[in-house]
């Protein structure tokens, strides 16, 4: 270690010593720091004051993922003896219809951190292509494996699953991160508004497109087989013939007129529906609502119809819970 050598001369006449070469130092009779210029190493600086490390996790993000989760095994476990946490018959809204806007959340959250500076930008459309095909496919997956026959599932069933909304979702907010974001350094609400935008406006006409379809659309009189396995004792006054459904109206929200049936039927047919349709568990439809039950008496003829929950035109509102 380098240092600062004094040299100090006897004085005949005066008990202290004087210094041969004076301190020119500003800092007076102040210790001198050692030279910068030591070989020795350093002490390394505190684990507070080093810099976030690039992969560093977002630990408020995990922990909402985590409480998702486990409200989603809650509700589908113990959905079916507490009525109150399962997912609503038709109208209204309970702790269950809650799971997929929280999961379109976090992923919309995860993307405006990944994608928050793109340096490739065809690159990083090629990733999200990639891994959105990837989801909607282990949805396919994950939604047929059991019946082991995809031929059976192609005829009777094209309904979409969480995993592929998730994947649809996935990739409109990350082409909209990647390409359209402004790079507006945010320091204030306005400069917030600025550099999400473009995305807000996405979002916007999204929902607006998809409202004025589901007012907009007319919805004629349609039809339905009542298969053998939706029939029972209980159901036996349908038969196993044609039920017809009468509608003739725009703008309704009920289970058997709304535009979202009409464009499912429309696009996938009335057979690949979901056959087992939650509003069976509506007062209409069952004498044991909230749950499922047998149809009561004068039950209404669309109780049997299938009904996607996860339609088509659905397709338009929720990729905006990503934004």
């Amino acid at each position: 270690m380098s240092s600062v050598v004094v040299v100090v001369v006897a004085d005949t006449d005066s008990d202290d010593p004087t210094p041969l070469l004076h301190d020119s130092s500003p800092y007076g009779d102040e210790e001198i720091a050692p030279s910068s210029s030591s070989n020795e190493p350093e002490p390394e600086p505190d684990g507070s004051s080093r810099p976030n490390s690039p992969n560093q996790r977002l630990a408020s993000l995990d922990v909402f993922r985590g409480l998702t989760v486990a409200l989603m095994i809650l509700v589908d476990d113990a959905g079916g003896a507490f009525p109150s946490i399962n997912h609503s018959p038709w109208f209204g809204v309970t702790l269950a219809d809650f799971v997929m806007p929280f999961f379109l959340f976090g992923v919309g959250v995860s993307i405006g951190l990944v994608f928050k500076k793109v340096t490739n930008k065809q690159s990083a459309t090629k990733k999200v292509i990639l891994r959105t095909i990837k989801l909607f496919l282990l949805g396919v997956v994950l939604q047929g494996f059991w019946y082991r026959l995809y031929c059976w599932l192609l005829h009777h069933n094209l309904s979409v699953c969480n995993m592929q909304r998730i994947s649809i979702g996935y990739l409109f907010a990350s082409v909209l991160e990647i390409w359209l974001v402004n790079n507006v350094a945010v320091d204030s609400a306005l400069t917030f508004v600025k550099r999400y935008c473009i995305q807000w406006t996405g979002a916007f006409l999204l929902v607006s497109v998809y409202m004025s379809l589901l007012y907009g659309l007319y919805v004629p009189d349609w039809n339905y087989e009542v298969l053998s396995v939706n029939t029972s004792s209980s159901t036996s006054r349908y038969g196993s013939g044609t039920q017809i459904v009468h509608c003739g109206m725009r703008g309704s929200l009920d289970p058997a007129c709304n535009a979202v049936g009409l464009v499912d039927r429309f696009i996938l047919g009335v057979d690949h529906l979901y056959q087992h349709p939650v509003y069976r568990r509506t007062k209409e439809c069952s004498v044991n609502s909230p749950d499922y039950g047998p149809l009561p008496q004068n039950s209404p003829e669309w109780c049997l119809a299938p009904f996607d929950p996860e339609g088509i035109l659905r397709f338009g509102n929720f990729p905006s819970s990503a934004f």
